[in-house]
């Protein structure tokens, strides 16, 4: 879905998983700080929104998902995960309950698989499940904003700032009075900074939540079973994760970043070395520089140099060995 904010002065489309927003507005950097300091927006019109409607909702989501909601408060943020039946990670949502309906925003393109397996887990319960992606659009306001939130707008309020579910024919109004508009990449930056994982760019086929660090923030240990509990609960007791998400200060020689996929060594092992991880986001950030996130084996050592493709790297602890 492409979005109308695409004809603002100086948009530059987004490619690849973010394609229909912008990826930044002629100064990324400019961006980014207006968003450290609290000012501006982030069109984020492309990410999925689900609802789930009816008497059931909170007891029935708190069977399906990874996260405590059977009484989540109304008003109240948080995210949860859908596992396969191994504990791989599937789906990632962010909610909040208004009252009588829980919304949740996703990842562009998988709002058709995630509705289509809570179609499936409906049973007799009294839910009813919607795609809600055309109707309305999720945009940003980051933390310390004093943006006014339009009378009767749903709010998900995070530490990291408010995420609005806004009528889609009201996007353009709102971005004309919501202050200088950021693009994708700032955000995606400051997303990089506070080492929050994304479905899709740190995850793969395989990757369970204790590699990213999301049993603080996305998994509830001591709820009952949801499909994937029991490798959740095997790994927290009973061992380690394969692999852990690691902070990057890259080489700010380099013109180039490492783009998603590069391989990463040890730095005493030279360019033949064995393949240790991957680098998974990539960014320039306005006062760190280049940085990344990456998913490296456990057993690295967390004080050694490494290299992301030709580019140095040090490393800062996200998930502990």
């Amino acid at each position: 879905m492409k979005s109308p904010l695409l004809s603002l002065p100086g948009a530059v489309p987004a490619e690849g998983l973010d394609e229909g927003v912008a990826a930044h507005y002629g100064d990324l950097f400019r961006e980014q700080r207006a968003l450290a300091d609290g000012t501006g927006f982030v069109d984020l019109s492309h990410r999925g929104v689900v609802t789930v409607t009816g008497d059931d909702r909170l007891g029935w989501l708190h069977l399906l998902l990874t996260q405590h909601v059977s009484e989540l408060p109304v008003g109240e943020a948080t995210e949860a995960l859908i596992l396969s039946a191994h504990g791989h990670i599937e789906h990632a949502l962010y909610l909040v309950d208004d009252g009588t309906t829980v919304w949740a925003h996703v990842e562009p393109g998988t709002e058709d698989a995630l509705i289509a397996y809570l179609e499936s887990m409906k049973f007799f319960y009294r839910v009813e499940v919607a795609n809600r992606t055309d109707d309305f659009a999720v945009v940003h306001l980051p933390a310390g904003s004093i943006a006014e939130v339009p009378e009767g707008v749903v709010v998900r309020e995070t530490a990291y700032g408010r995420d609005l579910f806004l009528p889609r024919e009201r996007l353009e109004s709102f971005a004309g009075q919501a202050g200088p508009p950021a693009g994708i990449l700032a955000y995606e930056a400051l997303r990089v900074e506070h080492h929050r994982p994304r479905l899709g760019f740190e995850t793969d086929h395989r990757t369970i939540p204790h590699e990213l660090g999301w049993l603080g923030t996305a998994v509830h240990l001591q709820k009952g079973c949801y499909r994937g509990q029991e490798t959740v609960a095997r790994v927290q007791n009973l061992g380690k994760p394969p692999r852990r998400l690691v902070f990057l200060h890259l080489d700010g020689s380099e013109v180039h970043l490492p783009t998603p996929g590069t391989e990463i060594r040890l730095a005493a092992d030279g360019p033949d070395g064995r393949r240790i991880g991957f680098v998974t986001t990539s960014v320039r950030h306005h006062e760190l520089g280049p940085i990344a996130l990456a998913l490296v084996k456990r057993n690295v050592p967390v004080d050694a140099p490494l290299v992301a493709g030709a580019t140095a790297a040090a490393q800062e602890v996200v998930v502990e060995p």
